[in-house]
C-alpha cells in the first residue's frame, strides 16, 4: 500500500521522523481501509492563529481546533463528478494545529508523536466519510479510529 501524502509544515517544527512515522501510520490507515495505491492527500501542519482563521473561514467557528479535514470526494452543489479507471483517488487535506497538539500531549500526558498521529488518523477517517455527529457515527468512527492506532502500535 502506498499513499501520495503532500506534508507541508508551516510551523517548522516537525521533524523529518515524525514525517516518516506519520506516512507509515497513514499507510497503514489506508491498508486497512482497503484504499487503491496511489491514492492521494495533503497533510499540513499550522499554528493555532493559522487553524483559528481556516476554522472561521470554512467552518464559522471563531476558534482554534486540533485538526480540520477538507474532504475532495464530497459532492458540492453543482459540482459534477469526475470519474476514470486512470485517476488517482484524491482523499483531500487534512490540517493539524502543532501548537493545540502539543498543548493535548501534554495534558493527556502522553507523548507528541501519539497526539499528532491521533489527530492524523481522526483526519483521515474524516476524509473517508466517518463522522461524529450523532453516538453511533462516534461509537463508529472512535471505535476504528482505535483499531488503526491499536493495529499500528501507537497507543498512550
Amino acid at each position: 500500500m502506498s499513499l501520495h501524502i503532500d506534508f507541508t509544515d508551516e510551523t517548522e517544527q516537525v521533524t523529518p521522523e515524525q514525517v516518516e512515522e506519520l506516512t507509515n501510520l497513514l499507510n497503514h490507515a489506508a491498508a486497512m481501509e482497503e484504499l487503491p495505491d496511489e491514492t492521494e492527500l495533503s497533510l499540513t501542519f499550522v499554528t493555532d492563529e493559522r487553524i483559528h482563521e481556516i476554522n472561521r473561514q470554512y467552518r464559522d467557528k471563531d476558534r482554534p481546533t486540533d485538526v480540520i479535514s477538507f474532504a475532495m470526494e464530497e459532492m458540492g452543489e453543482g459540482e459534477i463528478e469526475i470519474t476514470g479507471a486512470e485517476l488517482p483517488r484524491i482523499l483531500g487535506d487534512i490540517i493539524i494545529s502543532v501548537d493545540t497538539a502539543k498543548q493535548q500531549a501534554e495534558e493527556y500526558g502522553h507523548p507528541l508523536m501519539r497526539e499528532i498521529g491521533f489527530l492524523a488518523v481522526h483526519g483521515f477517517l474524516h476524509l473517508l466519510g466517518y463522522d461524529h455527529l450523532c453516538e453511533q457515527d462516534e461509537k463508529q468512527m472512535f471505535g476504528r479510529q482505535d483499531e488503526i492506532l491499536n493495529a499500528y502500535g501507537l497507543t498512550r
